[in-house]
C-alpha cells in the first residue's frame, strides 16, 4: 500500500504541480517532437525515484516512466478526435492509475481486487447508485405533469438541475450515514439562499412551487434511502 501511495503522490506532483500550462500547450501542438514531453517524463522518473527512496525500486520507476510516455503520446494524438477534452483527460488519468496499481502490487493485484469486492458494502453501493440517476428519473416521472406547465429558462445550463439534485442527494445520504442531521438543514438553507434571488426576479409562482416540490422530493428520496440503508 505504501509503494502505491508513493507512486500516486509522484504522479500527482509530476502531472499537476510540475507541469506548467505552456508545457501542455507545447505538447499538444508539437506532439512527439515536443521537448517538454520528454522533460515531463524525466521529471516523473526523478520524482518517483526520490519518493521511493530505494534504488532497488529503480525498475518500477522505469516502468512507470515508459508507460507514462506511451499513454501521454497516445493521448496527444487521440485528443483531437474528441469534442470534449475532458474525455481523453479522464481516460489518460485512469490508465496512469491502472499502471501504478499494477506496478505497485504486481502479482498480488488479482487477489487484492477479489478481497476488495468481497468486503464491499453492497447495500451502500446500491444506495449511492439509487440516489444518482435512478432517483432523478423517478423524480422526473413524478414531476412530469407539472413540468409541462412551466416555461423553460433557456439561460440555464443543460441538465444543470439534474446534476445539482444528484450532488445534493449524495450529500444528504452521506450526512445520514454519518448521523449529522443538522448538516441536512444547512444544505437546505444554503440551497434556499441561492434560489431566493432567482425566484424573486422571476416572480413566477408556478416555478416557485415546482422548485419547492422538486427540492422536497429530492431530499425526501435521499433521506428515505439513507434510513433504509441504516436499518
Amino acid at each position: 500500500m505504501m509503494i502505491f501511495t508513493k507512486l500516486l503522490l509522484a504522479h500527482l506532483i509530476g502531472d499537476f504541480l510540475l507541469q506548467p500550462l505552456r508545457w501542455v500547450i507545447h505538447k499538444e501542438t508539437n506532439k512527439i517532437r515536443s521537448k517538454y514531453l520528454y522533460l515531463h517524463i524525466l521529471l516523473h522518473f526523478i520524482v518517483t525515484l526520490i519518493l521511493l527512496w530505494d534504488l532497488q525500486y529503480w525498475k518500477l520507476a522505469v516502468i512507470v516512466a515508459i508507460s507514462h510516455y506511451a499513454i501521454d503520446l497516445a493521448k496527444l494524438y487521440a485528443a483531437p478526435l474528441f469534442r470534449l477534452k475532458s474525455i481523453p483527460f479522464f481516460v489518460d488519468q485512469f490508465l496512469h492509475l491502472t499502471v501504478l496499481y499494477l506496478v505497485a502490487y504486481q502479482g498480488d493485484w488479482l487477489q487484492i481486487i477479489a478481497d476488495f469486492f468481497q468486503k464491499l458494502d453492497w447495500p451502500l453501493v446500491t444506495a449511492v447508485v439509487f440516489v444518482t440517476f435512478p432517483a432523478a428519473i423517478v423524480m422526473g416521472k413524478f414531476l412530469e405533469a407539472m413540468g409541462d406547465k412551466i416555461e423553460l429558462d433557456h439561460k440555464s445550463l443543460p441538465n444543470a438541475g439534474k446534476y445539482i439534485g444528484i450532488i445534493e442527494r449524495l450529500f444528504v445520504l452521506l450526512f445520514i450515514i454519518l448521523g449529522r442531521w443538522e448538516a441536512i438543514g444547512l444544505l437546505i438553507g444554503a440551497k434556499s439562499v441561492f434560489r431566493f434571488n432567482d425566484l424573486k426576479e422571476s416572480n413566477n409562482r408556478k416555478l416557485t412551487e415546482y422548485i419547492l416540490i422538486g427540492t422536497l422530493l429530492s431530499f425526501g428520496l435521499a433521506i428515505l434511502t439513507g434510513l433504509i440503508y441504516r436499518a
